[in-house]
């Protein structure tokens, strides 16, 4: 399973500085993958709780585990879809998010049921993907292992709140207000050197998407381009591409 938690570690950084979580608070976690930023929410609530909320079975079962093993009582996981579950109302008081909120079908409904999960007035702190444009490692990454072929339908949905007036008046649509960005900008770590970061990216749906259909040559040349473009942006550090995100901010009216 590709590891996001290592491959965002600058911006897990960022996300804590601004958080403020105060002992006793309750924390949803949108999206929250295996389960790195509920868990630091846990902790940093205790004797508060955190709630992390995710689609993917696999990376909760992840999250469930890691919790257990580092004896984390006051954190817990469930499988569903923000958009739809049934929060208990006005409960949290915050709310975050590390790149989980752009995929919702409907953003409005979404950001309205996790409203409503809020405390009026308590904040919601989320990190969204800038423009594509802007992503050097989606950039590098669709160029490799595409070259001239279109980018894949759906490859636009991780940058879907990536206009600030958009994600704006969807928040405002929502029910919150006091809506700011921040613009962040990290690097993003594929890997210790460029052959781990190849059977990283080889993870990645966009990867599968843009390999799929390919004859074994054409396969095999994108492979040795991907394998270049790693190579190229290893620093002897890691593997490593520039980036950039938006911090949004807003309280629940």
């Amino acid at each position: 399973m590709f590891d996001y938690d290592s491959e965002l570690r600058r911006y897990d950084r960022r996300l804590r500085d601004v958080l403020g979580i105060q002992a006793g608070d309750h924390v949803l976690d949108v999206g929250c993958g295996t389960g790195q930023t509920t868990r630091n929410a846990a902790r940093a609530a205790s004797p508060g709780t955190a709630l992390g909320i995710d689609v993917s079975g696999p990376m909760l079962a992840r999250a469930r585990a890691q919790a257990a093993r580092e004896g984390l009582r006051t954190v817990g996981f469930v499988r569903a879809d923000a958009q739809h579950h049934a929060f208990p109302a006005d409960h949290f008081s915050l709310a975050i998010s590390r790149f989980g909120t752009m995929f919702f079908a409907d953003p409005v409904a979404a950001f309205a049921n996790i409203g409503r999960a809020l405390r009026p007035g308590s904040r919601f702190v989320q990190l969204v993907w800038q423009a594509a444009e802007h992503q050097e490692w989606s950039a590098a990454i669709r160029a490799a292992l595409a070259g001239s072929r279109p980018a894949p339908a759906g490859a636009a949905a991780a940058f879907s709140l990536s206009d600030p007036d958009i994600a704006a008046s969807v928040l405002t649509a929502a029910g919150f207000a006091a809506v700011e960005f921040t613009d962040v900008r990290e690097p993003v770590w594929y890997g210790p050197d460029a052959e781990h970061a190849c059977a990283a990216v080889l993870q990645l749906h966009l990867a599968t998407t843009l390999l799929t259909g390919l004859d074994a040559a054409s396969y095999r040349h994108a492979i040795d381009r991907l394998r270049a473009t790693l190579d190229a942006h290893d620093t002897g550090d890691g593997v490593w591409f520039g980036s950039r995100a938006w911090l949004i901010t807003a309280r629940r009216r």
